[in-house]
């Protein structure tokens, strides 16, 4: 990997760009050790809505995770064992981080949204050994803990509960010494479960090697950090989105992490940590980036501020001028999935194409293929693919763990498949069309289907139902339920407002409905299947006719 910082000649990078996989690597050790010894480099700042700060070094950071590891290994837990992590933006949540690989536990993180059913189907799939989190969802743990006989140990961050270990008594209790562990490259190290268009999410697995050595594209190229940056990343802790941007990719080239801890998104609050910190780069979803420039912009001064960027899908073109005209700065687009790190990016030294998506990275192939692998010409759309044959690029996904037929599903050839469609122009930007499949991205959360449509049908009133996205001004888009009832049950307001309450109870919150059309029977295929298209194409084709 080139030494540089900065990308200032895209060619040439690309060009003189090489992926360096030692066959050991841990990036406590490698990456975050090295940081730490300077005992004054700054690695987090921390804030909440009141009035609180907390301000750690990499010094800090490292022995505090190392006491957590010995924390962790006296619950049982070793190389290897899937801990779950479901916290918001505490700092904890950045020590267990660098304690779990550094030991080489496997980290799986959640939202905080989870219900005790997700919790469960989590702790079981993944054979969860160790689960930690607040009060605030501990009481959801203890009411399936019983049915995972993998568990072995609870830990609990603020406060003390029965049958939980009191997480910050037992840290401050712990030796603050344990060496990292020998992790091949290849050893897993990060598991999410990400939506999928059937069944329940599947659990993508990451290496010590595939996120921490893969987001230097990410880090360096796309979000551009250098050592004095301080960099504030928007995304929840329990999206992988979290890893590229407020862990991985700033602490590879040495930038700090700025953290406001909050229960909700205050875009007022925001703007005026803007301009009160000095926030040099910012990464938010379009969404966020819509609601910002609904505010007076004039009234912030964004003195520090140097470079933005948005993913998730593109940006209105309205909402990049009015941002840009307030700060004076383009946000620059960039597209990757839990799957992988950055794949494609408008970065820094291109000129932006508003639409866009960007170029591909650095060490990535990208190209936009037909049914039979081929590479298509521009302006002829197809799917977004990265070449993994002969050499398979390191920012890629190991696997969905034991599940080797939605493994094999995503490649095609010398190809892996995202699951987006797009084209190129002739100058190499690519262009963003949509989704190949029925999975919904609203707001920076990915939702499938088959989850809400599983939580509608355990309502007495419902016989079927069909879910797909709805096109949705600040959000993007939006989930919308298409509701067959049962006999004896009419359509109502009421009954669509119980629907969407219940969808809250069953499965995480941000999974609800928030538009429900009845209808008498869903259009399917002849063998029987939902064509969630058609309803999804005539959703779409009403909004622009509207």
């Amino acid at each position: 990997m080139p030494g540089s910082f900065n990308m200032s000649d895209y060619k040439q990078t690309c060009a003189e760009f090489t992926w360096e996989v030692p066959p050991s690597y841990n990036f406590a050790r490698d990456v975050l050790d090295r940081w730490a010894a300077d005992p004054d480099r700054l690695a987090l700042w921390w804030v909440d809505d009141h009035g609180n700060e907390d301000k750690k070094t990499f010094r800090e950071l490292s022995d505090a995770a190392q006491r957590f590891c010995n924390v962790l290994e006296a619950q049982g837990v070793g190389k290897g064992d899937v801990v779950v992590v479901i916290l918001p933006r505490l700092v904890e949540w950045w020590i267990i981080h660098i304690a779990c690989l550094r030991m080489g536990a496997v980290i799986s993180p959640g939202t905080m949204q989870l219900t005790a059913k997700d919790i469960r189907f989590r702790l079981q799939a993944a054979d969860g050994r160790c689960i930690i989190t607040t009060n605030a969802v501990a009481p959801r743990v203890d009411e399936i803990y019983s049915e995972c006989p993998t568990m072995t140990s609870r830990i609990l961050i603020g406060g003390e509960r029965e049958g939980w270990i009191d997480g910050h008594r037992a840290l401050s209790e712990a030796h603050d010494r344990f060496p990292a562990a020998d992790t091949a490259a290849d050893d897993n190290a990060i598991l999410y479960f990400t939506s999928g268009t059937t069944g329940y999410p599947k659990m993508t697995v990451h290496t010590h090697a595939s996120y921490p050595i893969g987001h230097t594209v990410t880090g360096r190229y796309w979000l551009d950090l250098r050592p004095e940056d301080l960099h504030w990343n928007l995304s929840d802790t329990g999206w992988a989105k979290a890893a590229w941007s407020s862990f991985f990719g700033p602490w590879i080239c040495g930038a700090a992490v700025f953290i406001h801890h909050s229960d909700r998104f205050d875009p007022k609050k925001t703007l005026q940590l803007l301009d009160q910190y000095p926030i040099t780069t910012f990464c938010g979803a379009p969404t966020i980036y819509r609601m910002l420039v609904l505010e007076d912009l004039k009234a912030y001064r964004f003195a520090h501020l140097r470079h933005c960027v948005g993913a998730g899908e593109p940006l209105n073109p309205e909402v990049i001028d009015t941002w840009k005209e307030a700060t004076g700065l383009t946000i620059r687009d960039g597209y990757g999935q839990t799957e992988s790190v950055l794949l494609v990016g408008s970065f820094p030294c291109l000129e932006p194409r508003i639409g866009s998506m960007g170029k591909p990275s650095p060490g990535f192939d990208i190209q936009v293929i037909d049914d039979m692998g081929n590479i298509l010409p521009p302006h002829k759309e197809g799917d977004i693919a990265v070449r993994v044959r002969p050499h398979r690029p390191v920012g890629l996904f190991k696997e969905y763990w034991r599940d080797p037929e939605k493994t094999a599903a995503v490649f095609r050839g010398d190809w892996y498949l995202t699951g987006d469609r797009a084209y190129r122009d002739e100058e190499g930007y690519l262009w963003f069309v949509g989704r190949a499949d029925d999975v919904i991205l609203s707001a920076g959360y990915r939702i499938g289907p088959f989850e809400v449509e599983s939580a509608l049908l355990e309502h007495e009133a419902v016989a079927e139902s069909a879910v797909v996205s709805s096109p949705d001004e600040v959000r993007g888009e939006v989930v919308k339920a298409f509701v067959v009832l049962r006999p004896g049950f009419m359509p109502s307001d009421q009954l669509a407002n119980e629907l969407k309450e219940h969808v809250k109870e069953v499965t995480a919150p941000y999974k609800y409905p928030r538009l429900i059309e009845f209808i008498p029977s869903l259009p399917k295929t002849v063998s029987g299947k939902i064509r969630r298209v058609e309803l999804r194409n005539r959703e779409w084709k009403e909004h622009r006719n509207s």
